[in-house]
């Protein structure tokens, strides 16, 4: 652990996160390097394994942050509503899903790579904002879905929650992929993050 007060080693973490960021909109996670996440910092390359071991365990924070961010939003869609159809709540699952692209970005990611590459109590952070997630889908679903008992619920948790994973290589195609598409003649319609979400959960929901 770093010298320094506790303020001090968040804000070195929090400039490391973002720059690891700012590179993964142009950059493939493979391209990314600590070195290359280093040069878009105030500090060396050295000085980031002070706070962590491996890319993948940077990768695995931003991860954490984005699903904090969801849960947060799925809370306050929980505590804002006095009822909820089944329609509205595949509504707001699609909108609250729409404004994390980058979640859904990171999900397409070969995830046993990424956890494997990191000590376990850096998994043991995220794994708490993953399963806070899961909480937050269930207490929405247990406060707005009377006739869904805990079993009925559970089943819409693991199959809603997979099908997430899919979503970002179905919704965020290059031209390189459509012009592949298109050669092999394949028949793909394109859908959005909030068209493609809320058909799955309005569908789940109603089953």
């Amino acid at each position: 652990m770093p010298k320094g007060s506790p303020e001090l080693t968040n804000a070195r973490r929090e400039e490391i996160i973002s720059a690891c960021k700012t590179l993964y909109k142009d950059m493939s996670f493979k391209a990314i390097t600590i070195m290359k996440i280093a040069e878009y910092t105030s500090f060396s390359r050295a000085s980031i394994y002070n706070y962590f071991e491996t890319k993948e365990e940077i990768f695995l924070a931003i991860l954490q942050k984005e699903y904090e961010l969801w849960v947060a939003d799925l809370r306050s869609i929980t505590e804002s509503n006095d009822s909820m159809t089944k329609e509205a709540i595949a509504d707001a699952l699609a909108l609250s899903l729409e404004k994390r692209e980058l979640l859904l970005k990171l999900l397409s990611m070969n995830h046993y790579d990424l956890e494997e590459n990191s000590r376990e109590e850096r998994l043991y952070e995220f794994k708490i904002a993953y399963g806070s997630s899961l909480k937050a889908v269930d207490g929405l679903l247990a406060k707005f879905c009377k006739d869904m008992d805990k079993k009925a619920r559970q089943s819409f948790i693991y199959s809603f929650f997979p099908f997430i994973y899919g979503i970002y290589p179905y919704t965020v195609v290059t031209e390189k992929q459509k012009r592949a598409m298109e050669k092999a003649k394949a028949d793909f319609v394109y859908y959005s993050i909030y068209e493609i979400t809320y058909s799955c959960a309005e569908k789940l929901l109603k089953s």
